[in-house]
């Protein structure tokens, strides 16, 4: 997603691959699945120490990136995720982290911020809701406030790691409008129920609030524009995972049809499959470059960084599950047994397809979007 292009960037783009393919290669991924666990917390510690955790993170609260732009540089990180589909709460964490650092009182929550970078920490994102679609800044779950603070009640669902999180910020609804809340899950009235996943690796959880207490410091400073930016990050970091998934998917499948022969001719000498390639390659750039801009976009905070952003979920929302099932059928029987690794990146592609909004969502907000657009320009 971002050029390498100095010899810092090639030493962190390097040390991130070799560390993903020692230590979560597809046969751990496969081992995590058959023990039911997510992620192992040690592994995500010697994570957090090669840098990712730090990425959005300012220098005077601990953090640093590799490049100067520290959302290009982990958008790098969750690219090269995608080529094991590795496990990790890399989104979770990175979206708390930003709500964190960019609310009124970022010093405020320091210690925090440093128990997350230092990977000692876990915390998600606790925005969606049962039954609902992607809404952030229209929350069911109440924070009522009382002389100590505030009282949250209702329940969410799909929170990712949620079962493996010491904090979970909370999208509720006040009287004085939608805030955020960081809340221990360890606090009375705090139930967390895992809930099951397409994915191998990935595991998600329903929490139910009832009458939790928290103080006055729990309630973040934050506003609906800041909502909105974790919302981008999380699409575009999860777009440029997928664009890893794709890349390595189709890299391999090549390989196959080339090796494979049939008829004393390689598969890949075939027209109609080379025009069925040539097509998912097409699809494949055309995702690289709508996450490219989405990230530069964020990056720079462009006012259309949220148009941008939605253009890329939706658009690799609708073609990534699309080209890895040419994959599949490019491979004939093998490609749907369990034992091929095609169906992980399926299965990882499929999930994002629906998180942070699905691409039905996002085509009806870049029409809103663009609309809203046309509007103003009219009335200038």
């Amino acid at each position: 997603m971002t050029a390498v292009d100095s010899p810092e960037k090639i030493l962190f783009a390097s040390t991130t691959q070799a560390f993903l393919q020692k230590e979560v290669p597809l046969s751990r991924v496969r081992e995590l699945h058959s023990q039911g666990v997510a992620f192992e917390p040690d592994w995500w510690r010697r994570a957090a120490e090669l840098g990712w955790t730090a990425l959005l993170v300012p220098e005077d609260l601990g953090g640093g990136s590799v490049s100067g732009d520290g959302f290009a540089d982990l958008a790098m990180v969750a690219e090269q995720l995608g080529k094991t589909v590795a496990p990790g709460p890399l989104y979770p964490v990175s979206t708390v982290l930003t709500a964190l650092v960019e609310s009124a009182e970022p010093q405020a929550h320091a210690e925090t911020i440093e128990s997350l970078i230092a990977g000692e920490t876990i915390a998600s994102w606790a925005v969606y809701e049962p039954g609902r679609g992607w809404a952030p800044h229209e929350p069911s779950v109440t924070a009522t406030a009382t002389d100590s603070g505030y009282r949250i009640d209702g329940v969410k669902d799909r929170v990712e790691a949620g079962a493996q999180s010491g904090l979970l910020l909370v999208v509720a609804r006040t009287d004085d409008g939608v805030r955020q809340f960081l809340v221990p899950t360890d606090v009375a009235g705090v139930h967390v129920e895992p809930q099951q996943s397409i994915d191998m690796v990935k595991q998600y959880a329903r929490v139910q609030f009832d009458d939790v207490e928290v103080d006055h410091t729990a309630a973040l400073d934050s506003s609906v524009d800041l909502i909105d930016r974790q919302s981008q990050i999380a699409q575009v970091l999860q777009c440029a995972e997928v664009v890893g998934i794709l890349q390595t998917v189709f890299d391999f499948t090549v390989a196959w049809a080339l090796d494979r022969h049939s008829f004393g001719r390689p598969l890949a000498s075939y027209q109609a499959l080379k025009h069925r390639f040539a097509d998912m390659k097409m699809w494949l750039e055309a995702c690289r470059a709508t996450t490219g801009a989405a990230v530069v976009a964020i990056s720079q905070r462009a006012p259309d960084s949220s148009l941008t952003a939605s253009i890329a979920k939706s658009y690799i929302g609708e073609k990534a599950v699309e080209i890895i099932q040419g994959c599949v059928q490019m491979h004939g029987g093998i490609g749907v047994t369990w034992e091929h690794d095609l169906h992980l990146y399926l299965r990882r592609a499929t999930l994002y397809r629906s998180m942070f909004g699905t691409p039905e969502e996002h085509n009806l907000r870049v029409y809103a979007l663009h609309d809203a657009a046309q509007q103003a320009l009219r009335s200038a």
